[in-house]
């Protein structure tokens, strides 16, 4: 369990990066600003209108699917409904993979049909689907010291399960599976994965996500079953009777897609050069509307842009929100973005990205630099009458597609949101609209509104340097 610091012990805490500088301030004026962006923020209604709009006027948003494209000038239409100074795009490159048709079902001893669905970069099974028989095991590590001649020609089954936490840091246990299970089976001879999905619920709906083959690695059909599904094969492993397993998956690869980012920005006062980074992803699983992960991260990030645009007196740095291509594959369009602005990564003062959902933001933490650190006190102290703590000891990269620009120099803030019911959703058909709770979305826009105009207004830096967090470890 974290031991969260009284803010009196915060500054005292070990610095997280080595930057040396002038210390940052946040001036008293703008804290006084602050508190009235995050009141303003409680009553906003721009954040949940676009998530509203994007799922239903766009829907799911596979990457490289023809919604991509869709979403892509949807959202370049509403940041300049919304007043954006500017609005671009730029592009992202990556693998095309489809989704057809899925199906799975019991052979023996006792046939039924099964819940499943592919998992992303899963290839096809040949012409009329495959049937083996299925070996189970109850976590990856179990299946890494398994005796190959006990799996090869086999389906393999992992069933390790995930349990509902604030941090949903079991999301480990779930990904790992998903990610590195297929390629591991593969290289012991199985024909085929199956894993109990990557969730928290118990509903029959099962989740997708992206699986990765190396190149020397033979890419074998993978799928995953929902949790009820999940139950059912492990009961009739256990009964020992052979368990033997039909599947027909019809997706794969079809080329290269060149998608892009989609990036809008409201002009700084004085240093409109330097700019407050935050955003979510644009695409989503095909299974859902894509409403919790990540419509609402874009959205969240979009109204506290839109709130501090409205202000008397803009910030002194620019506020840039990118809503990124291709997360769920790889963090495509994040890599990309890092790629092309990897030169002028100190002009980002501080990035923050919301990917976790849209429940309340219970926690703050940070990478910048020493003489920093006070700075981010003064924010942890605005943001706590909206409950947020802080954690001086836990580094924060700003979020999952903000990871990979943290790795090239950019200080970051990360907004942890509670994760308790996330993973009943995400990635599964249940991620619609109707998931969003309006109180709780208003408290992310009050957050995040609070945040990038402290950070965008400081007197001072955060630390962004090419390489400055090279030897960061985040916890998100």
């Amino acid at each position: 369990m974290r031991r969260l610091l009284p803010l009196a012990l915060l500054l005292l805490a070990p610095p997280l990066a080595l930057a040396a500088g002038k210390d940052t301030v946040i001036p008293d004026a703008a804290l006084a600003t602050a508190t009235q962006l995050r009141e303003a923020g409680l009553k906003d209604e721009v954040a949940l209108a676009f998530t509203r709009d994007l799922t239903t006027q766009v829907g799911p948003r596979l990457a490289g699917s023809e919604a991509d494209l869709k979403a892509r000038e949807w959202t370049v239409a509403r940041f300049k409904a919304l007043g954006f100074d500017k609005v671009w795009t730029e592009p992202v490159t990556f693998p095309k993979w489809q989704r057809r048709s899925e199906r799975a079902a019991i052979l023996a001893p006792y046939p039924q049909p099964l819940a499943a669905t592919a998992l992303g970069y899963s290839p096809a099974t040949p012409a009329g689907g495959l049937s083996a028989e299925v070996v189970g095991f109850d976590t990856l590590e179990a299946l890494k010291n398994a005796d190959p001649a006990s799996v090869r020609g086999r389906i393999v089954y992992v069933g390790a399960r995930m349990h509902a936490k604030r941090s949903g840091e079991d999301y480990g246990i779930g990904s790992s599976v998903r990610t590195f299970g297929p390629a591991l089976a593969s290289g012991k001879g199985a024909v085929a994965f199956l894993l109990r999905s990557a969730g928290t619920d118990q509903d029959r709906l099962p989740h997708t996500g992206v699986t990765h083959f190396g190149d020397d690695v033979t890419p074998i059909p993978a799928a995953a079953l929902a949790a009820p599904d999940a139950d059912q094969v492990e009961r009739i492993l256990a009964g020992g009777k052979p368990l033997k397993v039909e599947l027909q998956l019809d997706c794969g690869f079809d080329g290269q897609y060149t998608g892009a980012n989609v990036i809008g920005e409201f002009t700084g006062s004085k240093r409109p050069d330097e700019y407050y980074l935050m955003g979510g992803h644009l695409d989503s699983w095909d299974l859902g509307t894509g409403a919790i992960d990540d419509a609402a991260g874009v959205a969240i990030a979009t109204a506290a842009a839109r709130l501090i645009a409205d202000l008397p007196l803009r910030p002194a740095r620019s506020i840039r929100v990118v809503a990124f291509a291709n997360e769920e594959s790889g963090l495509y369009g994040a890599k990309a973005y890092a790629e092309a602005h990897r030169k002028e990564i100190a002009k980002i003062v501080l990035g923050s990205e919301s990917d976790l959902g849209a429940d309340r933001i219970y926690l703050a933490t940070a990478s910048v630099k020493p003489e920093a650190r006070a700075a981010i006190a003064q924010i942890a102290k605005t943001l706590e009458p909206l409950g947020v703590a802080y954690d001086a000891s836990q580094p924060g990269s700003g979020g999952s597609d903000l990871s990979a620009i943290h790795k090239v120099g950019m200080a970051g803030l990360s907004l942890h949101q509670d994760a308790t019911r996330y993973f009943d959703l995400h990635h599964t058909a249940n991620d619609t609209f109707d998931k969003i709770d309006p109180a709780n979305l208003r408290q992310n826009v009050a957050v995040y509104a609070v945040v990038a105009y402290l950070a965008a207004q400081a007197q001072g830096d955060f630390g962004s340097r090419p390489g400055a967090f090279a030897n960061d470890k985040p916890r998100d």
